[in-house]
């Protein structure tokens, strides 16, 4: 049997006023609140962001995965180097032989699972580069009012990029993303908008609905929607 999420109306959603409120309150006040928000970047400093840099930091949050994240930082350098600073082009030129020597590579976090992501999202992101422009350009231009569907594309397409790895990905690289972080799918639950399973397409669908009627009724952006979601309950 398939099942799907409720169908909301527009009067059936929390008035985004009082999300925002209540994380106001909070803070103890709006500027106090305003400061921890973040901005995303335009489209333009999207499009300057080389293809090179989106591979680092698909392949950083994922060996931050499960890891200590300042182990990871503290060996980056080591990664840059191993991997010709992530040079899409560069990546799909090494044999697997060579591969299977940089996962033992003692200057980098040697799992070579986690190593090869490396090799098949550089194959993922020359497939969208064939298409269009650049990866970034694919990244920039997609719609935040669809950004779910981005999330499932990399998820399809890439190497360990499902779950928040994906997502949480596009947020620090600066594109306008929403994420279902504890807090804000604790939020959405509580309120009925998420019915089933986080990741399925329903869910999926029933939160991009949510934060696209919160994002016209507020004219924030969707990764500022969502950190007020998350300090409103938290």
């Amino acid at each position: 049997m398939t099942t799907f999420a409720k169908e909301f109306t527009l009067s059936s959603y929390e008035s985004f006023s009082d999300i925002y409120s209540r994380a106001v309150s909070r803070f103890g006040s709006e500027t106090t609140l305003r400061n921890q928000l973040i901005s995303p970047k335009s489209e333009q400093q999207l499009l300057n962001i080389s293809d090179d840099r989106w591979l680092a930091a698909f392949t950083q949050k994922i060996f931050q995965s499960g890891m200590n994240w300042q182990v990871v930082r503290n060996k980056w350098p080591n990664f840059e180097n191993a991997f010709f600073q992530f040079d899409v082009e560069k990546m799909l030129l090494i044999h697997d032989e060579m591969w299977e020597e940089k996962a033992k590579d003692p200057s980098i976090i040697r799992h070579f699972g986690k190593v090869m992501t490396i090799r098949e999202n550089a194959i993922m992101m020359s497939e969208i580069q064939a298409k269009h422009d650049s990866f970034a350009q694919f990244v920039a231009t997609y719609p935040s009012n669809n950004i779910v569907e981005l999330w499932q594309y990399l998820k399809k397409h890439g190497a360990r990029l499902g779950g928040n790895t994906g997502a949480y990905t596009l947020r620090i690289m600066g594109k306008d993303t929403f994420l279902l972080t504890k807090d804000v799918e604790g939020y959405l639950r509580n309120q009925q908008i998420l019915t089933t399973g986080r990741d399925t397409q329903a869910a999926l669908k029933a939160a991009q609905s949510a934060f696209n009627h919160w994002h016209e009724e507020s004219n924030l952006p969707y990764c500022q929607i969502s950190q007020c979601i998350a300090y409103s309950v938290n």
